[in-house]
């Protein structure tokens, strides 16, 4: 299976040993937008409101992109400054796209609680548990 990991670039740390037991099992992994140099929002942002703007719009159609070449995304959502299972916005729309486009949706964690839980559990994502293995 090709699977799309999508997620916080705070949890950009935890991507590569996931990859690996991933690959390890015969699937295709597409690393997170931005995975080779995270600062990129960063430095967009320095260049002003529009060019950040600009390029924003840019990496929510290159992720359509992404997740229409794959067969599924893995939601890698931990614990984020006091959140459980942290989704944010990129991510969500990533989880939208991948649901419009009727994708599997896995999470390696349970749906947060919020305002999205909703819409999120609507998604029907597979929960993992951390249990790599269960994705088929």
């Amino acid at each position: 299976m090709k699977i799309f990991i999508i997620c916080s670039k705070s949890f950009y740390d935890k991507v590569i040993p996931i990859k690996l037991e991933l690959e390890k099992t015969g699937h295709v992994v597409s690393l997170p937008n931005c995975f080779e140099n995270p600062e990129t929002e960063a430095q967009y942002r320095e260049m002003g409101k529009i060019e950040h703007a600009k390029w924003k719009a840019e990496m929510i159609k290159h992720s359509e992109d992404v997740i229409n070449t794959n067969d599924a995304v893995l939601v890698l959502n931990f614990d984020k400054n006091g959140q459980s299972n942290y989704v944010g916005g990129a991510t969500f729309l990533e989880m939208y796209d991948a649901f419009r486009l009727g994708k599997k949706i896995y999470m390696y964690n349970d749906v947060p609680e919020g305002m999205l839980k909703d819409e999120i559990e609507g998604f029907e994502p597979i929960i993992l548990n951390q249990k790599i293995d269960l994705i088929i």
